[in-house]
């Protein structure tokens, strides 16, 4: 078993930056790939972006438009997602997500929320203007 833990959300003005963690604890011997969600109210949770338990491959959103980078330390069983340049649309709670059942990377695009087996309890995120 997994436990997830997400910090870093907060407020930040259009244009800002945050850098989410997820720190991992529990069974971390064994590979597992991590995908970042988010969902704002009245939304569908949706993928922003994820990443294999190397390291490569990673994949992001459309949306991201290279504002945004995940990247993992293994030895701090610490996955990040650094957003820059955040815009109002931004706003949501995100969460992340280890997947399991893959030897450590993720099935199709890694955005299926249903093949991730545990989840965090999400860190929200608001950008103004």
């Amino acid at each position: 078993q997994l436990q997830l833990v997400e910090s870093g959300g907060g407020l930040v003005q259009s244009g800002g930056s945050l850098r989410l963690s997820c720190v991992v604890s529990g069974s971390t011997k064994d590979p597992y790939a991590i995908g970042w969600f988010r969902q704002a109210p009245g939304n569908r949770r949706e993928g922003v972006a994820c990443i294999s338990s190397s390291g490569s491959p990673s994949n992001y959103a459309e949306f991201t438009e290279g504002r945004f980078t995940i990247s993992r330390d293994n030895a701090k069983n610490t996955v990040y997602l650094q957003m820059n340049n955040l815009k109002p649309e931004d706003t949501a709670k995100y969460y992340c997500a280890a997947e399991t059942s893959y030897l450590g990377t993720y099935y199709s695009s890694g955005f299926f929320a249903n093949e991730y087996d545990y989840w965090g309890q999400g860190t929200q995120v608001t950008v103004f203007s």
